[in-house]
């Protein structure tokens, strides 16, 4: 238990400000359920999805999990994941995944304006992931990451690595976890200047209540980022709640105050920050659908279909 006190005091005291202009699509959430919770996903331990938000959470899994995503952005934006894992005796659990967005076609014209044809633009990354077990209840994971980027005849690479841990108190229904995600560098750049990846620092806990069919989560996201003052480092604040209505349904409410702020025009920010969704079981297969508000701009829709393979 100490480890883990000094592991998550040691991502909230060391965090520095890191530029990030790059690479921006890996902050989006790929998972209906995530997105539902508002993003309240580190701590999470039966869903092969973790894969994006904390490698340690798949030492949970059983079987062979295997997710399906699609998220409606903006405009013709679309983003695709897909994420697998299973465990190999005596060696540990295993992951991978890839994620794709998609940002439409462009008119492309010369100086003059003249339209000269059409181009593309999109990005990829693929995951590949371990995690096993410290001690008792106490899981670490890795992850390895490779980024493309092109836009029209002109590309950009780069890798990352997730590190993350997850200790569980099985009796309270409690875990406890932290992970830091996107550390790493560009390979090749647009520009003569490299830039930064979106490294981000999270923390969280989650307990399932005893009294009721809830679980709720609490994340602290982009403790990294630079705050005026030491305290604002936790208006990076996302709440989750999930209600176990039947083993068929399940409700889910979110919310994310760094959106709510982001996405504030003048002095309204409308529902901008409110997520909500649900999942439904039948059979071996589970289907999640998540809403998240972006205020007047707009809204993003996902959905997610997981199955297992025994």
């Amino acid at each position: 238990m100490n480890k883990v006190l000094l592991f998550l005091l040691a991502v909230l005291l060391t965090g520095t400000s890191i530029a990030q202009t790059t690479y921006d699509f890996l902050r989006i959430d790929m998972s209906a359920r995530a997105a539902a919770l508002g993003g309240s996903f580190v701590t999470n331990n039966d869903d092969v999805e973790v894969i994006f938000y904390n490698p340690a959470g798949m030492s949970f899994l059983e079987n062979d999990p295997i997710t399906f995503s699609f998220v409606k952005h903006l405009l013709d934006i679309n983003l695709f994941s897909l994420s697998y894992s299973t465990e190999l005796k005596d060696v540990g659990r295993f992951g991978s995944a890839i994620k794709y967005i998609n940002y439409g076609t462009f008119d492309e014209a010369d100086e003059f304006g003249t339209r000269t044809g059409e181009f593309s633009a999109g990005e990829l990354a693929f995951l590949i992931g371990y995690t096993n077990e410290f001690s008792d209840n106490f899981y670490y994971g890795a992850n390895a990451k490779f980024i493309y980027s092109s836009i029209a005849d002109k590309s950009s690479s780069g890798i990352g690595l997730d590190l993350g841990v997850n200790y569980e108190f099985p009796e309270q229904n409690l875990n406890l976890a932290a992970a830091v995600l996107n550390l790493g560098t560009q390979i090749s750049s647009y520009v003569d200047t490299k830039e930064d990846i979106p490294l981000d620092m999270i923390i969280g806990v989650s307990k399932r209540l005893e009294k009721l069919p809830v679980r709720l989560s609490l994340d602290f996201h982009q403790l990294n980022k630079e705050r005026d003052e030491f305290y604002q480092h936790l208006k990076g604040f996302t709440i989750g709640a999930e209600f176990y209505l039947s083993e068929v349904f399940t409700l889910r409410f979110g919310y994310d105050n760094e959106r709510r702020s982001e996405m504030k025009i003048g002095s309204s920010s409308g529902i901008a920050g409110f997520n909500g969704g649900l999942g439904v079981k039948v059979s071996e297969y589970i289907f999640n659908y998540g809403y998240s508000s972006l205020g007047s701009i707009g809204a993003m829709h996902r959905i997610s279909l997981s199955t297992a393979f025994l």
